[in-house]
């Protein structure tokens, strides 16, 4: 199994076969509180690391959702449009947001791993 990574903005990537999977991290689902609504790009579009690539709306706010390496988005979790909830019930597994090609995989090296994430939220808190 691919180690999971993740970027200051709460998303976390996820490599395996050269396809990168994207969501928002179990934190940032909590700060948002319930999701009502996921706005995911178009298949085929192309990110730069840092753009935005997708919206979640809660209850709470709108945020939005960064590209945490260059890449192509070669899927989208269209399971999102009719239940936005599974990005709170599973953010880190059925509640990804897209599946990234054509990756930059030695940015992903570059990402906090799992510990340095928890590191990190704990200097947030």
């Amino acid at each position: 199994m691919a180690e999971k990574r993740f970027t200051n903005e709460h998303e976390w990537i996820e490599v395996e076969d050269g396809i990168a999977t994207v969501g928002i991290s179990v934190y940032a689902q909590e700060q948002l509180g319930d999701v009502v609504y996921v706005e995911l790009p178009d298949v085929g579009k192309a990110f730069v690391a840092g753009d935005q690539m997708a919206v979640v709306e809660s209850v709470k706010a709108a945020s939005e959702v960064y590209a945490p390496v260059d890449g192509t988005v070669a899927e989208v979790n269209d399971a999102l449009n009719t239940t936005p909830e599974k990005v709170n019930e599973d953010g880190e597994g059925d509640g990804w947001f897209v599946k990234l090609s054509d990756i930059d995989a030695g940015a992903i090296s570059g990402l906090m791993d799992v510990a340095a994430y928890k590191a990190y939220l704990e200097g947030i808190d």
